[in-house]
């Protein structure tokens, strides 16, 4: 895959976290009354169709999670999506190998939580089946797999890793 289709796969990855950061995301740990009702209503959509209690009772570990993302992720979605967009910024390297090992890592208890968890039905209906479970982790998985693949990419790409190249360039002399 070309190098130049994962930064635009980032770039978009990036600029959609915006607003779902901002309007979902951080209903979790702001009062209600910052948010309209259509966006509160929005919520409440997504977390019965999808069965996310997570997003209307979270755990204080899932706050946690949130309040990493508001502050820690939310200054650095708008600089990718900048770098991404443009392409080939090679200064954007440790800060998306930081990011993605930081998200990856918080993916896996989420996931495990959604896999193996035993959901209450009440105050908010959590994922009882396993189809039920696998549609819900359908909707997180993203949130690992792209950060890996950000991650694979500023490690092995010879446009970001300076070294990648040099290795590969001494493989080469080495052969003739």
């Amino acid at each position: 895959m070309s190098v130049r289709v994962l930064e635009v796969l980032f770039f978009f990855y990036f600029a959609s976290h915006i607003p779902i950061t901002l309007f979902i995301d951080l209903q979790a740990l702001l009062p209600g009354h910052v948010y309209p009702q259509p966006l509160k209503d929005l919520l409440q959509w997504y977390a019965q169709e999808f069965r996310d209690p997570m997003v209307l009772d979270p755990p204080q570990w899932f706050q946690s999670f949130i309040f990493c993302e508001a502050l820690i992720q939310m200054p650095f979605f708008p600089v990718a999506a900048y770098a991404f967009l443009k392409g080939g910024c090679k200064w954007i390297r440790t800060p998306a190998i930081v990011y993605s090992t930081h998200v990856a890592t918080t993916l896996v208890p989420i996931l495990a939580h959604i896999l193996f968890h035993q959901f209450p039905m009440k105050p908010h209906a959590g994922p009882q089946t396993l189809k039920e479970r696998w549609l819900l982790v359908s909707i997180y998985i993203p949130y690992l797999l792209v950060p890996l693949l950000l991650l694979l990419t500023m490690l092995l790409s010879s446009t970001y890793n300076s070294t990648a190249t040099s290795r590969h360039k001494s493989a080469k002399s080495k052969k003739n």
